[in-house]
């Protein structure tokens, strides 16, 4: 099952996700296809200030392990956490 991850930010934590960011994308690159997309939000500046991550997870508790190791999560960058089940309906590359 697919989870959407979504993460804010806690308020002026910019620099805490600039030094956590390689180890972040790492972290992200190694989950391989249980990483189906992610990106940060942005605010009106155009700063990130949260992030989505969309992961393919047995179930939820699988999907708060996932969030709970990733690095930016280990940095206390985030201020909150919604884990929420998800169904890519449109454009979903997977269907058929």
């Amino acid at each position: 099952m697919l989870y959407a991850l979504l993460c804010t930010d806690r308020p002026d934590h910019l620099q805490v996700r600039l030094d956590t960011r390689t180890a972040h994308l790492n972290y992200l690159n190694g989950l391989g296809d249980r990483l189906k997309f992610a990106g940060p939000f942005l605010d009106d500046d155009g700063k990130p200030n949260g992030s989505l991550v969309v992961i393919d997870a047995s179930d939820v508790a699988a999907a708060r392990s996932i969030a709970a190791g990733d690095p930016y999560a280990k940095a206390g960058l985030f201020a909150s956490v919604d884990i929420r089940p998800w169904n890519w309906a449109i454009k979903n590359p997977d269907s058929k």
